[in-house]
């Protein structure tokens, strides 16, 4: 049996939209990669981000990862100094260009910050209104329903679950954890496939525990010499391997072929798993090394 390893791609701001996105297109079409793009499509208000700067944790992230060299001063001011620019509005060729390259697109959310700091705590309507937005922008760009979401942050509640299945989504990969699964939240169940990423992001790696951006690589492909019963999913974000970390991820499409993995969407991932009766996890809330808050992850 062929191993799989899914690639999906955030895209959090206009500049990684803008100048990421089409350097992965020009990465993965090398390698012959296959990969999944999830696309935050209302305005960029990453500067609105500054509030995370009181949570525990969060200046330790910013020391290791380097935020200004990779989201550009710029960004860090949109949605406060500088208004946010409107993604969906500005980069819709190129988004329509990704899709016609041949890659899959699905929702990643509208505002990227609304989504990411707000929606564990907002009620049914709230967030209906911010996934409505996404849905009906992502209609307007591609002509056609989405039939994916991947959360902004790994942020959800138990209203956003819901509308997972109400919106008749194919799979959604909102989760962090080891394999496919059917969700619950306290006992409800969803009826849509969680995809959860498995693999730790880059940025929650580095210059963690000696691991820099000359081993970081080598480390990623160590968890997956033994590749699982149901492969893996590994989640990269157009404003670091799509610009800075372009080697790195090279390296890791090199490293991942060379062990005997296909590199695939999120939908041929979900296809090579149809044969299979994917088991019931609960979704809860939990903390994931090198990132700061809580996450939805797979339970027990």
């Amino acid at each position: 049996m062929t191993k799989q390893l899914a690639l999906q791609i955030h895209v959090d701001t206009y500049r990684g939209t803008r100048e990421g996105v089409p350097r992965l297109i020009e990465a993965l079409q090398r390698h012959n990669a296959q990969a999944t793009f999830f696309f935050s499509l209302g305005t960029d208000h990453t500067g609105r981000a500054i509030k995370r700067v009181f949570r525990p944790g969060f200046l330790g992230k910013v020391s290791r990862t380097s935020v200004v060299e990779h989201y550009g001063i710029k960004t860090l001011l949109y949605g406060t100094l500088l208004p946010g620019p409107d993604i969906g509005r500005r980069c819709a060729d190129i988004m329509r260009g990704v899709r016609d390259a041949g890659f899959e697109v699905g929702i990643h959310c509208f505002d990227h910050i609304r989504w990411q700091d707000y929606v564990a705590d907002k009620d049914a309507k709230w967030t209906r209104r911010e996934l409505q937005r996404a849905v009906d922008r992502y209609t307007e760009i591609f002509g056609e329903a989405p039939h994916a979401h991947a959360a902004a942050g790994w942020q959800m509640n138990r209203h956003a679950l819901r509308l997972m299945q109400h919106f008749g989504f194919d799979y959604c990969s909102d989760t962090r954890g080891t394999h496919p699964f059917i969700p619950t939240w306290q006992a409800e169940i969803v009826a849509c496939p969680q995809l959860p990423t498995t693999l730790p992001t880059l940025d929650e790696l580095m210059n963690c525990d000696g691991i820099t951006l000359e081993n970081v690589a080598d480390h990623v492909l160590q968890l997956t010499a033994d590749a699982p019963a149901t492969g893996h999913v590994y989640t990269l974000h157009a404003e670091l391997e799509g610009m800075k970390w372009m080697p790195v991820f090279e390296q890791l499409l090199q490293g991942w072929q060379a062990q005997g993995y296909e590199l695939v969407s999120m939908q041929q991932y979900l296809q090579g798993l149809e044969a299979q009766a994917l088991p019931r996890h609960e979704v809860v809330m939990g903390e994931i090394a090198g990132r700061t808050g809580k996450l939805a992850m797979q339970g027990g």
